[in-house]
């Protein structure tokens, strides 16, 4: 082979090879020029699409929290209701005035306005799912310090007295307090109330 040809030869070469480099290219970039912007529609559709998402489950919950909302205030209203009923009907005054017979001691009155305070708690418990923790732990602190303002003045007299002498001494302890405790409740649950409104 003589030189010419070698020489020839190699400028073919050099030649297809670029060629074939220029060909990629325009191949690449024939193939971007699809590429890039479907992958623009598409990311921008996906984040449409994700956002559309969200924004419909916050619309549902929403929905929901407002059905459910129309659903269960008239229950909350009705166990706060009943919760200030509980602590009215366990008040040492009115309980004394419901429980007193002229024919019990003092110890029978004392074990009547304990039972009273039980059954009404009893019949009452379940009232604290739809009231908050709080109300819940003021109401059983009000029967506690009633429990107890039962039970310390029961000390003080024999316990074959006369029930209405234990009866008025209770009286006179209750208002010997600042705050009675069903009224440090009731004033609690009402306050709460107010936060279903406002």
């Amino acid at each position: 082979m003589t030189k010419s040809t070698l020489f020839v030869i190699i400028c073919v070469n050099f030649t297809w090879i670029k060629f074939q480099k220029i060909i990629n290219m325009e191949v690449f970039l024939e193939i971007l020029k699809y590429t890039v912007p479907a992958l623009i529609v598409f990311f921008t559709v996906l984040i449409m699409l994700r956002t559309w998402s969200r924004n419909e489950e916050v619309k549902r919950k929403s929905e929901f929290n407002m059905h459910l909302s129309d659903e269960i205030l008239p229950i909350r209203l009705q166990a706060y209701e009943r919760c200030i009923l509980l602590l009215e009907r366990i008040s040492p005054d009115s309980m004394v005035m419901r429980a007193s017979r002229s024919d019990y001691t003092a110890r029978q009155l004392q074990q009547e306005l304990l039972s009273n305070i039980t059954s009404e708690f009893e019949h009452n418990i379940a009232q604290q799912t739809y009231v908050s923790t709080e109300a819940w732990e003021k109401m059983k602190a009000a029967k506690n310090q009633i429990i107890h303002l039962i039970n310390e003045t029961a000390s003080e007299v024999k316990p074959d007295a006369k029930g209405p002498t234990l009866g008025k001494l209770i009286l006179e302890r209750l208002t010997e307090l600042n705050n009675p405790p069903s009224q440090v409740a009731i004033d609690y649950l009402k306050q709460e109330v107010k936060t279903l409104f406002f």
